[in-house]
């Protein structure tokens, strides 16, 4: 009851402002009525009552609704014409505030992954070769960057020139949830590219660590999925009981392991079944990880470690594409051989790392 009242009156939301602002001009307009019923005066007069009420509810609207998005809509058009260094100054606590901190950020990660590019060429113009490398991986992270973008830029303005047009309750928060989530979208793809582009150009060092990797395994998986329950699939893992030490770069294989949870996750039949396993010989530990669904067509798997390729019948849009390159990456930054195949009721990635027993 407490959260409905704060949602429906507060003056901090923008549900809350317009709900009061209408309730002011519907007792406003009934109270018109009523004098002009029952004769109070001259009717001319409050017929300009009702204008000057109306004008002002139009007016204070305008203060809290429209200009703002007037605002937003400016910076995201700079966005779009790849000016990074725009700020959407609106200050407000409500909604659209919320969405103004969420493209300032994007314009400052956008920014940060330009200026980052700029550094890393500096560091490679003594070497030709690399520089060529650059500047090839520049272009392309430009190239791609105004493609992918292209799409969620377009349906952020569009939803905002929406929220412009149409004021109804339902309609804009609705807009709102899209921006948003559009935005947020945005940002993973671009952190995730920044990160990729800089594995592949040299710019990250690996840092091994040496740690057990079954009881790693537990871990992380467990927080991704054992910690995480859905209706969606069933968990099955096979885990040995000693041991096994290797000697890897844990950051950079914890991101692999989560890329490769998540593109299981995508990709699992409903009510599907998800099976983790490690096995253990006398000079290897080899992980698998299988996800019970449609197997991948022959002529796709020379794609699959593609940036931003998505496979027929991915469950799930919200991902960035770039999962399983980085993955591709990191495994072959860390010279560990890996594979993808399809088996009778699905498919299964598995890697094989060299370990140190005890």
């Amino acid at each position: 009851m407490k959260s409905w009242i704060y949602n429906n009156f507060s003056l901090i939301t923008i549900r809350g402002k317009v709900m009061l602002l209408s309730k002011f001009l519907g007792v406003s307009f009934v109270g018109v009525f009523l004098a002009g019923v029952k004769g109070m005066g001259n009717p001319w007069i409050w017929y300009a009552l009702l204008i000057v009420m109306i004008m002002i509810f139009d007016i204070v609207l305008s203060k809290i609704i429209t200009n703002p998005l007037i605002i937003i809509n400016d910076t995201a058009r700079e966005i779009a014409q790849l000016n990074f260094t725009v700020e959407c100054d609106l200050n407000t606590r409500d909604e659209l505030g919320e969405l103004s901190k969420n493209l300032n950020k994007l314009a400052s990660n956008l920014q940060d992954a330009l200026s980052n590019l700029e550094a890393a060429k500096h560091r490679l113009e003594t070497d030709v070769k690399q520089k060529k490398l650059l500047l090839a991986q520049r272009k392309e992270l430009t190239d791609t960057l105004s493609h992918e973008m292209k799409t969620p830029l377009s349906v952020i303005r569009a939803y905002t020139e929406g929220l412009m047009d149409d004021v109804r309750e339902e309609k804009r928060q609705e807009y709102l949830n899209v921006i948003l989530s559009e935005t947020n979208r945005m940002n993973d793809m671009v952190v995730a590219l920044l990160d990729l582009s800089a594995l592949e150009a040299g710019a990250v060092t690996l840092n091994p660590e040496h740690f057990d990797f079954v009881e790693w395994v537990e871990t992380v998986a467990g927080r991704l999925l054992i910690d995480q329950p859905t209706e969606d699939f069933y968990l099955s893992y096979d885990l040995p009981e000693e041991s096994v030490f290797v000697t890897v770069d844990k950051k950079r294989m914890e991101q692999v392991l989560s890329n490769l949870i998540s593109n299981a996750k995508n990709h699992v039949s409903k009510h599907g079944i998800i099976r983790l396993s490690v096995i253990v010989s006398s000079h290897s530990v080899e992980f698998r990880l299988f996800n019970q669904g449609d197997p991948i067509r022959e002529e796709a798997f020379p794609r699959i470690w593609e940036k931003f390729y998505r496979g027929i019948g991915t469950k799930k849009k919200a991902g960035t594409g770039l999962g399983l390159s980085i993955v591709a990456q990191i495994l072959t930054m860390e010279k560990i051989k890996y594979r993808i195949y399809n088996k009778n009721d699905g498919v299964e990635f598995s890697f094989i790392i060299k370990h140190k027993s005890g």
